[in-house]
């Protein structure tokens, strides 16, 4: 036979050999030199444990520092090793902790369950009051239960009583924290990275049921302790306007009412709320039957505020130079638009005749303010545009800023992309087809009476040692007008006697605009029967020429007792709202400077 061998076949095997080799040499050396702490890593994981342990997390205080809102304390969860236990234990032991837990027929049957499920490691309760714990440990002790054990875990409590029963203070501003310790809504979720800090980073060995050796845990990252926030709000008169809060809802039979107090000059919040409230420390309970409480109305609802929005077109004049406060207007009661296709009519559907332009803001004239708005250029097209920016201006279609979580921007429609009709324009003038914040409210409202300067709404004055700068967006309204728009809502409330007799507060200087306006049922696509959105913004100073406050007041869905045509009564109305907590704020001890802040561009004029 033939050889089969020969010398290239040699060199080719020698080459697949050597090239083989090579190959797995490098893959070697990738494996132990450039993967090597990568994989080093990794099978350490396998043998180990990574543990997060949250920092302190801060306390949050009013702004007297003094009051604690919401603060961290060490709390017990029950443990259960169910897989150790016999069933005359399980038996035992559920029937036990039935009476120490108070568990009611429902939890105790969940109990059960829990108790059933073998494992070596299982939660059956968080957040254990002291003498619970002492109970169970008693209970331990004299051998009742078996096979339970105690673990401290850092609990979340709220500790001052809100102004209606069921509710902790400022729960809507504060928010909760959750069992993971992460902040939801409001202050909580917003500064969470402050408060919470950066937690301790451990590694240890794990035993056979994978939970932490502690003779073996090393401290990977030393993590950072939260920081404690002082808060622009005085407890005090939080739970004097929750108070208020409960109370008109109750007369009213409204849907929630709502509250914000600030500085119109700084954007502090002295006071801001909501009813329904809730309990943040029962927050689980609420998130399982109505988690939609948590919500708060005030920065993250939006509704058609009504004839408190004929301020802006008031601005909206006066910078045009097309209506002054004594400029005649003719109210005729119904006002036809687009070729007689389309009309808007007064409250009352009544003409009342030649006024004044300041009257007919007084008397709520939505006539009045129709005809401001459309003579405000030489078109609808130019009208519109004029008037869409100062709403813009003003902040309304974006967020504020407010340092809460949950802030929606509201709705306004741009003319032009989607160019206005009179109709369209007329409804704007008195708050109709335009969807707004009730913080957007007061916050347009602090610039009508502090010179023109848009202030950024806020909740926090210091974070730890380190106070916390006021900011403002700018100047958005001329400074002369000042005096004008803060005589002209003095007016309102002094032209009108429905108005007078509830609002004015004898020895302060007040003023501000009433709105209602109806509330469209999406599902029905019609309006909602006999219910109305009551607001009211006003100011509130202790000198009879000086705005010091702005409060803003929303009553959502309240309904009437009084109902005739122009007049829709409930036993609170929003500008008596206004009444009670602008003196409730006005009179706080030691909330306002003792010397009364000078408006920008504001002189005594009375």
């Amino acid at each position: 036979m033939g050889r089969t061998d020969s010398r290239a076949r040699h060199l080719l095997l020698l080459a697949v050999f050597a090239f083989a080799a090579v190959a797995l040499l490098a893959r070697l050396a990738w494996w132990q030199v450039v993967r090597h702490d990568d994989l080093a890593t990794q099978a350490r994981l396998q043998t180990s444990l990574r543990v997060e342990i949250p920092s302190a997390r801060g306390s949050i205080y009013d702004r007297s520092g003094t009051v604690v809102l919401a603060t961290t304390v060490e709390r017990d969860r029950l443990v259960a090793n169910t897989a150790a236990m016999t069933a005359e234990q399980r038996k035992a032991t559920g029937k036990e902790l039935r009476t120490i837990l108070g568990l009611d027929a429902k939890a105790g049957t969940e109990l059960d369950v829990k108790l059933a499920d073998r494992k070596s490691y299982l939660i059956l309760a968080h957040g254990l009051e002291p003498d619970v714990s002492d109970r169970i440990r008693e209970a331990l002790t004299a051998g009742r239960v078996a096979q339970l054990s105690l673990e401290p875990e850092p609990t979340r409590i709220y500790p001052q009583t809100g102004g209606a029963p069921e509710t902790t203070l400022a729960a809507h501003m504060l928010g909760f924290v959750n069992r993971d310790g992460v902040g939801q809504y409001g202050i909580e979720q917003h500064y969470q990275d402050v408060l919470g800090g950066s937690p301790k980073v451990v590694l240890a060995q794990k035993d056979v049921n994978a939970r932490a050796i502690p003779e073996t845990a090393a401290v990977v990252e030393p993590g950072v302790p939260g920081s404690d926030v002082r808060l622009t709000i005085d407890a005090g008169l939080q739970l004097a306007v929750e108070q208020e809060l409960l109370a008109a809802w109750i007369a009213d039979h409204a849907k929630s009412v709502s509250a914000i107090v600030m500085d119109p000059y700084t954007g502090e919040i002295y006071a801001e709320a909501t009813y329904p409230s809730y309990d943040a420390n029962d927050y689980r309970a609420i998130a399982a039957k109505s988690p939609n409480r948590f919500i708060d109305p005030l920065i993250s609802q939006v509704y058609e505020p009504g004839s408190v929005f004929k301020m802006m077109t008031a601005i909206a004049g006066l910078e045009n130079g097309t209506v002054t406060p004594d400029t005649r207007i003719k109210d005729v009661g119904t006002l036809w638009l687009d070729g007689g296709r389309s009309k808007i009519d007064d409250a009352d559907r009544r003409a009342k005749g030649w006024m004044s332009f300041e009257d007919g803001v007084a008397y709520s004239r939505n006539v009045v303010a129709a005809k401001v708005a459309l003579e405000l250029g030489k078109n609808t097209r130019t009208s519109a545009a004029k008037l869409y920016g100062v709403w813009t201006r003003l902040g309304f279609g974006s967020p504020t800023g407010i340092d809460l979580a949950g802030e929606v921007s509201g709705l306004v429609h741009d003319p032009t992309i989607q160019p206005w009709r009179q109709i369209d324009l007329a409804n704007g003038a008195f708050g109709q087809g335009v969807a707004v914040t009730p913080i957007q409210l007061a916050t347009a409202y602090a610039a009508m009476v502090n010179g023109g300067i848009l202030v950024r709404p806020h909740t926090v004055e210091a974070i730890g040692d380190q106070q916390v700068a006021d900011t403002n967006r700018g100047q958005v309204i001329e400074r002369s007008l000042t005096p004008t728009l803060v005589d002209l809502m003095h007016h309102v409330i002094t032209e009108v006697d429905f108005y007078r007799d509830r609002t004015l507060i004898p020895g302060y200087f007040v003023g501000g605009k009433t709105g209602t306006a109806q509330i469209w049922d999406s599902k029905r696509k019609r309006w909602k029967d006999n219910l109305f959105n009551y607001s009211f913004v006003g100011f509130v100073g202790r000198k009879t020429d000086r705005p010091e406050l702005v409060v803003a007041v929303r009553i959502n869905e309240g309904r009437p007792t009084v109902v005739h045509v122009g007049q829709l009564e409930m036993p609170v109305m929003s500008f008596e709202l206004f009444r009670r907590i602008a003196h409730d704020a006005i009179t706080t001890p030691a909330l306002l400077p003792e010397k009364p802040r000078q408006p920008v561009g504001l002189t005594a004029s009375r």
